[in-house]
Order: structure tokens, then C-alpha cells, then sequence
């Protein structure tokens, strides 16, 4: 039987869950889920997997869980925008 990093997931109230992603993401976590349900022999929807592998990806990120020790700044005080629009773009 396979070590999935994801283990089996414990009892607890399903939850719905609404995002968006591209097909390849979409595609991989079909086929998570499809390995999930091999591996264990039981089927949980992509949306019950999601979770779960969030928490496992946060409580692996030894950068995030030191600045949660550490305590995190204010929301929002360090977060830069991604894109910059074209009216903010200097036009000299």
C-alpha cells in the first residue's frame, strides 16, 4: 500500500467548499483523489481532500509556521500588490 503524504482523513462533518482553478490543477487533484480512494478504499470528494492538504502544505512551510511563533505583523501591513495596473504605470 502506497504512503500517500496526505493521510487517512479522520471522522468529521463534511464541509462545502467553493474555489476556482485551471484544468491542470483541476486534473491533478482528480487524480489525488482517484489515488486517495485506491489507497485507502474509500472515496472522498476532491472538496473534503482540500483541507486537509492545506493544513499538511501550512504545517510544512518552516517559514510560515516561525513567523506564527514569532507572531505574525499586522494584516495586511506587508503585503504587496501582485500586478501593477497601467493608469498607475508613470507615462514620462
Amino acid at each position: 500500500m502506497a504512503n500517500l503524504k496526505l493521510g487517512k482523513l479522520p471522522d468529521r462533518t463534511p464541509s462545502k467548499i467553493t474555489i476556482t482553478v485551471g484544468a491542470d490543477l483541476s486534473q491533478a487533484l482528480n487524480d489525488y483523489a482517484a489515488l486517495y480512494r485506491q489507497t485507502y478504499g474509500e472515496s472522498e470528494t476532491v472538496a473534503e481532500l482540500i483541507p486537509f492538504m492545506l493544513v499538511g502544505f501550512l504545517e510544512g512551510d518552516r517559514v510560515f509556521a516561525k513567523a506564527r511563533k514569532e507572531g505574525l505583523p499586522g494584516a495586511g501591513a506587508s503585503e504587496k500588490p501582485r500586478r501593477q495596473s497601467s493608469s498607475t504605470l508613470d507615462n514620462t
